[in-house]
């Protein structure tokens, strides 16, 4: 069993996690314990590295995760700091199975202290039930507080539209990485089922949804990806920060090059944007 508790430090999955929550602290997208991230494995990712019957703690949710039941999550841990993640993973992150009853998940590994998932656990698992209603592959739900759309969230229409079109208008490439915008929900205090529901009514349509004055939730297939269209977006907003700083804009990316963007990409723009 010791050396099983050692090979974990070599899977694939938690590398990946070290890396992404460095990265995020280091942009400043996650300060404190601003942030979270769960990453749904396979069984077959998770035997060669832990003793799945070894369960450490059993911990209850008020929320029925049932149609999750048996399935496996690396998380980030309730109160953790994404700066102390890679320099000590197993108190800051955990391997966890959700529980048959749906109501409860077990710990196999991690959050040694005493530590339980991120208290935005129930919101992270609506949002992969209905990310795989979607998309069978999507395994991966990332919140962080990114800084520019934060800012835009005080500054600018919240009409999901209009905010799209406008991030749409900054870079050229983020129409073709998320032709389907982002949603955005009114402030809810995080933390409850009320913002996972909002979040995930949001995500039957898209992969990203604004938290307003709070951060952004995004979703995909790998944390690489899920990444990306976060890094995306938030670029677009930094961009149209200086643009705002700069005076604003006295040109920009048509509609109809839009178009031809999403021609050429091939790629469907949402519905209702493009005044075409």
């Amino acid at each position: 069993m010791t050396m099983m508790k050692d090979t974990i430090y070599s899977a694939p999955f938690l590398q990946e996690m070290l890396d992404t929550t460095s990265n995020l602290y280091r942009l400043g997208w996650d300060e404190r314990n601003g942030g979270n991230i769960s990453y749904l494995l396979n069984e077959y990712e998770v035997l060669p590295y832990l003793n799945v019957d070894n369960v450490k703690r059993t911990v209850p949710m008020n929320f029925d995760a049932s149609a999750l039941a048996g399935r496996y999550f690396i998380v980030t841990g309730s109160g953790k700091y994404f700066k102390n993640v890679k320099k000590n993973p197993s108190e800051n992150l955990g391997l966890i199975r959700i529980h048959e009853n749906g109501r409860s998940y077990e710990i196999l590994w991690g959050f040694e202290d005493g530590g339980e998932a991120t208290s935005e656990l129930p919101t992270h698992l609506m949002n992969h039930m209905k990310r795989l209603e979607v998309d069978k592959n999507h395994r991966v739900i990332m919140h962080c507080h990114t800084t520019n759309l934060i800012a835009m969230s005080f500054t600018h229409s919240l009409k999901e539209e209009e905010l799209t079109k406008t991030l749409w208008e900054m870079c050229t490439e983020c129409l073709v990485v998320f032709p389907e915008g982002l949603g955005v929900i009114p402030w809810i205090v995080p933390g409850t089922n009320a913002i996972g529901e909002a979040t995930a009514k949001k995500m039957e349509e898209v992969r990203l949804v604004l938290w307003p004055h709070h951060g952004i939730f995004g979703a995909g297939t790998t944390l690489d990806e899920t990444f990306g269209l976060i890094e995306t977006a938030e670029k677009a907003a930094e961009v149209y920060t200086m643009v705002c700083a700069q005076g604003g804009k006295q040109q920009t990316i048509t509609d109809t090059q839009l178009q031809e963007l999403a021609d050429a990409f091939d790629v469907t723009p949402r519905q209702g944007i493009l005044g075409l």
